[in-house]
């Protein structure tokens, strides 16, 4: 596996396991802007699953206030790859698993995400667009994480 592959999926990875540690209150409040914002471009596009635009000062507040606020929540990365290696930036896609998620209609849910990073140390998150996997996928996989 290159190097570039194994960048891309460390990223993926501990970014989702910030996730995971803010929703259900491990990380400490200070550490939003370390381990979240500071990876994002300023002008960041993410679009969820519902399909409405948000911009890096979105999740930003929104993060603010849904600290801890979902002790069960679990997040697995899956099937990370590199689409499109553009030079000074790349195009890779994964799967995101979530279980016991409050703010989604299904708790046990899973979304196909593509995400646009700018090269560098670290990698920037310049745009992430997530789409909904359907429910014969998420039936033949297992939330046991």
């Amino acid at each position: 596996m290159s190097a570039l592959i194994e960048e891309v999926r460390r990223e993926i990875v501990d970014l989702h396991v910030f996730f995971t540690d803010w929703f259900t209150g491990k990380a400490d409040r200070s550490e939003l802007d370390e381990r979240f914002i500071s990876r994002l471009h300023p002008d960041m596009v993410f679009i969820p699953p519902e399909g409405n635009i948000l911009r890096a000062a979105h999740l930003k507040m929104g993060f603010a206030k849904s600290y801890g606020a979902n002790p069960n929540f679990r997040i697995q990365i899956r099937d990370v790859e590199i689409q499109h290696d553009f030079g000074d930036h790349i195009l890779a896609t994964y799967s995101e698993w979530q279980k016991g998620a409050k703010t989604s209609d299904q708790a046990n849910n899973a979304r196909l995400s593509s995400v646009v990073m700018a090269k560098g140390n670290p990698l920037i998150w310049v745009h992430l667009h997530e789409t909904w996997l359907p429910e014969e996928v998420r039936a033949s996989s297992s939330f046991g994480f």
